[in-house]
C-alpha cells in the first residue's frame, strides 16, 4: 500500500533523526562541559550570564538524550502515548535552544565583562595567590600571547618583587626570571582581555549557532513524530 510504504519512509526517517538527536545530545553535553571549564578558569565561580547559559545547554544536552531513547522506544514499539510524549517534549527544548541562543547573543558582551573584572582582580591577587591560582593566570598569559588586562603596563600597579618586573609568562620566551629587567621586545605586549574576550564571544556564537542549527532539525524531527502518530491512529500497520 502506498500509504504503508510511506509511513514506512517516514519511521526510518524518525530512526535516523533519532539517532542524530543523541549525537547532537553529546555534541551539547560535550560542548558546554569544555566552555564551562574554560569559563571556570577565566572567570570566578559565582553565578555569571555566560556560566548560567552553559549550564541550561549541558542540561538540554542530557534531557534530548533521554527524549531520543524515549521516542526511539514509541516508534519500535509504535506506541501512541509515547510518541506524543517524545514531540511535546521535544518541542519544549526545542523552544529552549532558541532561548539559549537569544541569550547566548544578547550577553556576549557581559561575559566580557566579567572577564575584564575577574582578571583585573586576578592580577591583584597575583603576588599573594597559591600556586594554582598563579598558574591559571600564567597560563592564560602563555597559551593567548598576552600580558596584563589592557597591556604589559598594567603590572606596574601590581606589586611584585622585585619592583617593575613582570610576571615570566608574558615572555616571548619563558625562562625563568625573564621577566625582571625584560626589554619590551622580549615580552607580549597586548592585554589579556581584549584577545581572550573576543575568543569567549566567538565561542558563545558558535554554541548560539549550533542550538539554532540543532532547533531546525528538531522541527523536522517534530513533523514525522507527527506524521507517525497520525499513522498510529488511523490503525496503520507501520513496519
Amino acid at each position: 500500500m502506498a500509504v504503508e510504504g510511506g509511513m514506512k519512509c517516514v519511521k526510518i526517517l524518525l530512526y535516523v533523526f533519532l539517532l542524530a538527536f543523541c549525537a547532537c545530545a553529546v555534541g551539547l553535553i560535550a560542548v558546554g562541559v569544555a566552555a564551562q571549564y574554560v569559563l571556570s578558569q577565566t572567570i570566578s565561580q559565582e553565578a555569571t550570564p555566560g556560566s548560567v547559559l552553559l549550564v541550561v545547554i549541558i542540561a538540554v544536552g542530557a534531557f534530548l538524550f533521554l527524549v531520543a531513547i524515549v521516542g526511539c522506544c514509541g516508534a519500535c514499539k509504535e506506541n501512541n502515548c509515547l510518541m506524543i510524549t517524545f514531540v511535546i517534549f521535544l518541542s519544549l527544548i526545542m523552544l529552549v535552544e532558541v532561548a539559549a541562543a537569544i541569550a547566548g547573543y544578547v550577553f556576549r558582551d557581559k561575559v566580557m565583562s566579567e572577564f575584564n573584572k575577574d582578571f583585573r582582580q586576578q592580577m591583584k591577587n597575583y603576588p599573594k595567590q597559591n600556586h594554582t591560582g598563579v598558574s591559571i593566570l600564567d597560563g592564560m598569559q602563555e597559551n593567548f600571547k598576552c600580558c596584563g588586562a589592557a597591556n604589559y603596563t598594567d603590572w606596574g600597579n601590581i606589586p611584585l618583587e622585585p619592583k617593575g618586573r613582570v610576571p615570566d609568562s608574558c615572555c616571548i620566551n619563558v625562562t625563568q626570571g625573564c621577566g625582571i629587567n625584560f626589554k619590551v621586545k622580549d615580552i607580549y605586549t597586548e592585554g589579556c582581555v581584549e584577545k581572550i574576550g573576543i575568543w569567549l564571544r566567538s565561542n558563545v556564537l558558535v554554541v548560539a549557532a549550533a542550538a539554532l542549527g540543532i532547533a531546525f532539525v528538531e522541527v523536522l524531527g517534530i513533523i514525522f513524530a507527527c506524521c507517525l502518530v497520525k499513522s498510529i491512529r488511523s490503525g496503520y500497520e507501520v513496519m
